[in-house]
């Protein structure tokens, strides 16, 4: 699934600029967690992180990892450090209302496959 398709997909604002404009990367797969220690097990390409932790290190886990895409759940809004953090790393963070829940199950029924 395309960036622009996700966005519309779960009503998300982009919050980073030019990796969230872009619709180069497709992603397949998603992860929802609020552990950090969880994520780091993930070694996947084209993997999303979905989560309500809205702060740094939410972002150095995910470059750790890999991931390119970041859903902030939950109405929470990220900060100057950490959109500063996710531009420099060229990760995309995208803030959305729904819950972790909501934002799972959209995905999930248009096609992004779970891992685990």
């Amino acid at each position: 699934m395309l960036m622009t398709e996700i966005i519309k997909r779960i009503e998300a604002r982009p919050v980073c600029g030019d990796a969230c404009s872009l619709n180069t990367n497709e992603f397949e797969f998603a992860f929802a967690s609020d552990l950090m220690s969880d994520v780091l097990r993930l070694m996947r390409d084209n993997t999303m992180l979905i989560t309500g932790l809205c702060n740094v290190q939410t972002v150095r886990t995910a470059e750790m990892a890999e991931i390119k895409l970041i859903i902030i759940a939950r109405g929470k809004k990220a900060d100057a450090q950490m959109i500063k953090l996710a531009e420099e790393s060229g990760i995309c963070l995208l803030e959305t209302d729904y819950s972790v829940y909501r934002v799972s199950g959209e995905l999930y029924s248009y096609g992004i496959k779970p891992l685990y």
